[in-house]
């Protein structure tokens, strides 16, 4: 990790800066019917109780976000492999004009065959750049994710998984007009002790 924050993520910045390009910092995340999403209030002595379907379903998202404010996504049904990361990269460069620095974490469908040919054919758009093993307090786009959990939980009143991916798309429509949020998802605690600790500025 060391030697990523001391000298990967600095060249990464420098180069950037020298092709007036952007850094963004992507994940995938999956969101289920099931799933925990958060406590409620109860009368004393009478366990509060949350209507759910009894159907399981699951949708994933992945999302980019750059410290220039912008947020890039897609929501999907399918398995996230190397297929659907290339369908995401090539949305994201119709969206980013300039040089895009993607930096993700070392999951197989990032490091896959398929990504690595798509990306020698785009090799003048974007480029990608990997975390360290294990280290998610380094992506940003994981606060994303923690906020994307917080915001639905009212998935646990969707019925069939095309309500539930609708919702996943409203959260981040709306999240791309609250760019203040955005901002605010730089000052999370543990990414600010990262970048002051580490002298890491965007």
């Amino acid at each position: 990790m060391r030697t990523w924050l001391e000298e990967t993520w600095p060249a990464i910045r420098a180069t950037a800066k020298a092709e007036n390009g952007e850094v963004l910092f992507a994940d995938q995340v999956g969101i289920r019917s099931d799933q925990v999403t958060g406590r409620t209030w109860g009368e004393k002595g009478r366990a509060p109780i949350v209507c759910r379907t009894g159907n399981r379903f699951s949708v994933n998202a992945m999302s980019a976000i750059s410290a220039k404010v912008r947020m890039h996504f897609m929501v999907f049904t399918e398995t996230f492999d190397a297929k659907v990361m290339c369908r995401f990269l090539d949305r994201l460069i119709g969206h980013f004009r300039p040089q895009i620095h993607l930096v993700v974490d070392g999951r197989s469908a990032h490091r896959s065959h398929v990504v690595r040919t798509w990306l020698a054919d785009h090799a003048d758009r974007i480029e990608l750049h990997f975390l360290p093993p294990y280290s998610p307090e380094l992506n940003l786009d994981e606060v994303v994710n923690a906020d994307l959990k917080r915001s639905l939980l009212m998935s646990s009143r969707t019925r069939h998984q095309a309500q539930l991916a609708a919702e996943n798309r409203r959260f981040f429509h709306r999240r791309q007009r609250q760019p203040h949020i955005v901002r605010g998802y730089f000052d999370g605690l543990h990414i600010r002790c990262t970048l002051e600790e580490n002298h890491l500025r965007f």
